[in-house]
């Protein structure tokens, strides 16, 4: 190997350190998108039923994501549906149910029980879409 190769390789692996952990989280592949909004469009037509009855959603505090929408059960028993993909660079957003709002794990950024931005580096606000609750199905949709 010559002096010249190994300098171009070592570019390469300082710039993988770099930008690889950005692209990760936890292990899983996350978007690594440079551009506010630049992101996998909010689902349209919504029109899906869900079982409450077990799993996440069957506990308050609970969510869950399906057809691109995190589902969530606050702390009170009701429910919330906004588009999963952070407006930022399209991580999956989770719920906090100690403060009733979204958070994205990637850059911090914070929405509202409705969508809203509250906290940067998102500047767009999530799609909110409606639930009803008929026993233990829940209908969400646009």
């Amino acid at each position: 190997m010559t002096r010249q190769e190994f300098f171009k390789l070592a570019g390469v692996g300082a710039a993988a350190a770099v930008v690889l952990p950005a692209c990760f989280a936890g292990g899983l592949v996350t978007s690594c998108r440079e551009e506010d909004g630049n992101v996998t469009p909010s689902p349209t037509n919504v029109d899906f039923n869900v079982d409450v009855s077990s799993g996440s959603l069957a506990t308050n505090g609970g969510f869950m994501v399906s057809n691109g929408i995190v589902i969530a059960r606050t702390n009170t028993g009701s429910f919330l549906a906004v588009s999963a993909a952070c407006t930022h660079q399209g991580t999956n957003v989770n719920y906090n149910a100690s403060e009733n709002d979204f958070v994205c794990p990637n850059h911090g950024a914070k929405f509202s029980s409705n969508g809203a931005v509250t906290n940067g580096p998102a500047s767009k606000n999530l799609t909110s879409y409606k639930t009803t609750l008929t026993g233990t199905t829940l209908r969400v949709f646009s």
